[in-house]
């Protein structure tokens, strides 16, 4: 295909990759600790450390990752010491970013023009030094998963009995917090920060309808969303639609799919006993 000899198809071709990956990894955590809402309230929190970005004239992305940091930091530290619900904590935040963002945004003199490519997403306009970023935080997620698999899968599923067994739990759930922070804001320039939520749940949603393992829903989970988002890229490109939408849109399709197949096969399953 002609495409493949555009610089920018192939710097978005392979950030498509990273992010996929990096995405399920995260995405697995989030699931198994019944935290997919925190995506949505990082995320929308982004927004207000873009807003304030533009407005003081520095790097929105820098911003972005202070407030998504930030946030979800706050977040474990509202319910850890102040007993607050994590999903009211979440609500918290996500008013607080789109609020700041929404404020700062009015308050910029002229015109923002990269406003929609954070909000939608707009995966062609990938650079070779963001490239360089979503390799490193990749590996980064690699070797830590690959260090400390076994107690982010026991902190993941009942952090009390990991407790009781000693293991590291705030610097587990705090290293993790970090790691879908900084996640979420590389995501952002792939599907946007309105689309976001759905790259880092939907892929794993799927999985869960074949496997329960937690390595068994992160392999899957991988493989889903490196099929999906590499497919929307592609068909989004030929037939010139946004990438972020069509990306969402398959794997949405995706999920449906499995859910009825998985549907179809229990039942025949149970009438073939």
């Amino acid at each position: 295909m002609e495409l493949f000899h555009y610089d920018f198809f192939l710097n978005a071709l392979i950030a498509v990759v990273l992010l996929s990956i990096s995405s399920a990894i995260i995405g697995t955590y989030i699931v198994s600790r019944r935290l997919v809402s925190i995506s949505g309230g990082v995320t929308h929190a982004c927004f207000g450390g873009l807003g304030l970005g533009y407005f003081l004239g520095i790097s929105p992305v820098a911003m972005a990752a202070v407030f998504a940091i930030g946030s979800s930091l706050g977040v474990q530290w509202m319910a850890a010491r102040h007993r607050v619900r994590e999903d009211s904590a979440i609500a918290v935040i996500w008013a607080i970013g789109m609020a700041v963002g929404t404020l700062f945004i009015f308050l910029t003199p002229g015109y923002v023009p990269e406003l929609n490519s954070f909000l939608f997403g707009n995966i062609l306009t990938i650079t070779r030094s963001d490239l360089w970023a979503f390799f490193l935080f990749t590996a980064v997620l690699i070797i830590f998963m690959s260090l400390r698999y076994r107690q982010i899968v026991i902190c993941a599923f009942d952090a009390d009995f990991a407790r009781v067994r000693h293991l590291p739990v705030t610097f587990i759930s705090t290293a993790m917090t970090v790691l879908v922070a900084v996640c979420i804001v590389l995501t952002i320039r792939l599907v946007g920060v309105m689309l976001l939520m759905s790259m880092l749940s939907l892929p794993q949603m799927t999985a869960e309808a074949f496997v329960r393992r937690f390595s068994s829903i992160m392999w899957l989970s991988i493989a889903i969303s490196l099929l999906c988002s590499l497919s929307g890229l592609l068909l989004a490109t030929v037939i010139n639609v946004p990438c972020s939408a069509l990306i969402v849109l398959t794997m949405a399709s995706v999920y449906i799919i499995a859910r009825i197949a998985a549907a179809i096969s229990q039942r025949f399953y149970r009438e073939n006993r």
